[in-house]
């Protein structure tokens, strides 16, 4: 497989070293409008099937460019989501498969925001599903960490473990922890604070069979949940995220929540960013006459996510907690999870937890699609596609092993 790797940032670094390890990719282009980015990464790899370019993920011609000119089969975007449309329409136009990490963004409901959807996650990627059918080839959406492991998990609990499922509620959290240059714990995110800031401050998304999908405030629901492999107790909250798009479409539930381990103070950073406006993505004019939007000074002003490894201590965990009636016919609550250890992701790979979580899992999927074991044509969550080979791959020659616990 010719593979273009789209954003040469923690997340598409770590995609380009874990890839670097499977023969089933021939090539592998690293794009990235910092091209020295795109060079560090490259090096590092130190493999001749990888090349970095300079690319503008904005400008859909350009992508279209690229791809044909590097004979790609698919594509990964591995930018922010705000440039997953002209990703998503290049790779339609160029007739090669598509995978990406978040799905085109959501915009609330004009009058009654926390109440109604407006346009969903994803809404525009979907809209294209009848063109992506007829090309023949996968624009495979969702397919990182969360979204992406916890809606294989759904698939796998619905053909597994569970008659019927009342809900399917990905809950997320860690203990991680960054050093600050004083020794002391540090206010310093371990993912695109861009991101971050776009799905914490929207509407949360919840679906239910009655309702279909509707949405509630920012931070609502706060429970306690006991993480596992020594993480603990973490209080989770509705944060809008694609899972809760995503699995009704594949996967018979009553109801699919997202809740993620944020934290008492990254809830109040993120509410006083928006109460400062600092949360708005539309350009400000600044004294000199500069132009930048306060989100994107806001994430130039933290440090890149992932430069933390050699800070970081702790845990991720992503897993998707699922209550129901089991396949005996008695009832059951099952956690399915799968965690990472920052000090294992850093000695076996150089990239931080966070980041080889969410990267490790579109690469197990391309080698799924390169070798023809996940097939189909047109915009497909990952919970379309068969759990097993996805689960054995990654536990077993990517070394990565997931569990369940009962509940």
């Amino acid at each position: 497989m010719r593979l273009l790797i789209l954003g040469a940032g923690g997340v598409g670094s770590a995609a380009a070293r874990i890839a670097a390890r499977r023969r089933v990719f021939s090539r592998v282009v690293i794009a990235d409008f910092d091209l020295a980015r795109a060079k560090r990464t490259a090096a590092e790899v130190d493999d001749p099937r990888f090349a970095p370019v300079w690319l503008d993920a904005s400008e859909q011609s350009a992508i279209e460019r690229l791809l044909a000119e590097e004979h790609i089969d698919a594509v990964l975007g591995a930018t922010d989501p705000r440039f997953t449309m002209p990703i998503f329409r290049a790779a339609l136009a160029k007739n090669v498969h598509y995978l990406d990490m978040a799905m085109s963004l959501s915009q609330p409901h004009p009058s009654d925001p926390y109440n109604l959807t407006g346009v969903k996650l994803g809404d525009e990627q979907f809209a294209l599903g009848d063109e992506w059918t007829a090309s023949g080839k996968l624009a495979l959406v969702g397919m990182g960490v969360e979204p992406g492991l916890a809606d294989v998990f759904a698939r796998y609990a619905a053909d597994n473990l569970f008659d019927t499922i009342e809900e399917a509620g990905v809950r997320d959290g860690a203990n991680l922890v960054v050093e600050g240059v004083d020794g002391a714990p540090a206010f310093a995110p371990t993912f695109s604070i861009w991101t971050t800031i776009e799905e914490c401050l929207n509407p949360p998304v919840i679906y239910e069979r009655d309702r279909g999908w509707f949405t509630t405030e920012p931070f609502s629901e706060p429970e306690v949940f006991d993480f596992p492999e020594g993480i603990g107790p973490v209080e989770c909250v509705n944060v809008e995220h694609e899972e809760v798009l995503l699995i009704p479409r594949w996967v018979d539930a009553d109801r699919v929540t997202f809740k993620y381990g944020l934290g008492e103070e990254f809830i109040d950073v993120l509410k006083t960013l928006h109460k400062l406006g600092l949360d708005r993505t539309e350009k400000v004019r600044l004294p000199g006459g500069v132009e930048a939007s306060p989100r994107d000074v806001v994430a130039a002003c933290l440090p890149d996510p992932a430069t933390l490894g050699d800070r970081m201590t702790g845990q991720t965990c992503a897993g998707l907690w699922v209550r129901g009636t089991g396949k005996d016919g008695r009832r059951r609550s099952t956690y399915l999870y799968h965690v990472v250890d920052n000090e294992w992701s850093m000695r076996e790979y150089g990239s931080q937890a966070v980041v080889w979580q969410t990267a490790v899992n579109p690469v197990v999927a391309l080698e799924l699609i390169a070798e023809k074991v996940w097939t189909g044509s047109g915009v497909l969550g990952p919970e379309a596609l068969p759990a097993e080979p996805f689960l054995e791959l990654l536990a077993g020659e990517y070394g990565s092993p997931w569990g369940t616990r009962e509940m």
